[in-house]
């Protein structure tokens, strides 16, 4: 009984009938200098109508056939004070379904004991208590690691303008027509057999540089207007219309001839 301290509140639980051993037992607890034993048949435990946080330590120290279920180590969590202690002796259940049902109810620090005996401690609160967070500290303590880490730069050390890492000319938005690359090379360069058109856009890029653009007796580049769309350059004047015959004259519809805009 070294686990029961001086002035301590114990009730002992007992089942079936009252017999020798019981007895030999409480009277033992009662040795202990001014301690309060309360003795309670465990299945009018539930009648007994003790007061919450009543006791130091609850013992039910017998084995017995009681349903041990979850409700009635809740009741017990109840009545013991926070950090208060449940010593018992459970046979018809496993070590280890006798754990999991303390821990289900709220018992911790629980260890078996000798006899098969297992002890479960009540948390060191009581239940249903509340506390007020404080999130200032937290808030203080964010403003400290951002201090840490921010960058302590002194007055007379020169340090980079960030305007002077650009020119004008870096500011200027590009214009879509330089922003256009090849589907292949993937750079303003057209491949070899370009048909998108991007061929005819850098010659006429490179002539307008030059000199006019000329249009008397324009050929076709690729030579394949007369497949239809699929081989046809961006500004092809043929787009739209279908496939025709190499050396075919092909008319313009007035529509076509007609401006967009």
């Amino acid at each position: 009984m070294n686990f029961i301290k001086e002035k301590d509140q114990i009730l002992f639980l007992w089942s079936g009938e009252v017999n020798e051993n019981i007895e030999k037992t409480v009277n033992e607890i009662k040795t202990v200098q001014n301690v309060t034993v309360n003795v309670e048949n465990i299945e009018r435990l539930q009648l007994a109508s003790y007061p919450t946080s009543q006791f130091d330590t609850i013992l039910l120290l017998f084995s017995s056939d009681y349903n041990y279920n979850q409700e009635f180590l809740t009741h017990l969590l109840k009545l013991l004070k926070p950090r208060g202690k449940f010593i018992f002796k459970n046979e018809s259940n496993s070590p280890e379904i006798n754990r999991s049902n303390l821990l289900l109810s709220g018992f911790v620090n629980i260890n078996l004991l000798e006899n098969n005996h297992f002890l479960g401690e009540k948390p060191n609160y009581e239940i249903g208590s509340a506390a007020k967070l404080s999130f200032g500290k937290q808030a203080e303590n964010k403003e400290k690691i951002a201090a840490v880490w921010k960058l302590n730069v002194d007055d007379d050390e020169e340090q980079i303008d960030a305007d002077e890492l650009l020119d004008e000319e870096d500011k200027v938005r590009p214009s879509e027509e330089s922003l256009r690359v090849c589907g292949t090379t993937g750079k303003r360069k057209a491949c070899k057999d370009c048909s998108c058109g991007l061929a005819e856009e850098l010659a006429g890029e490179n002539q307008s540089k030059n000199q006019p653009l000329k249009t008397e007796n324009a050929k076709s580049s690729c030579g394949s207007c007369y497949l239809g769309d699929a081989f046809r350059c961006a500004s092809c004047p043929y787009l739209g219309m279908p496939a025709f015959k190499p050396g075919e004259k092909v008319q313009l519809s007035d529509v076509q001839m007609k401006a967009d805009i």
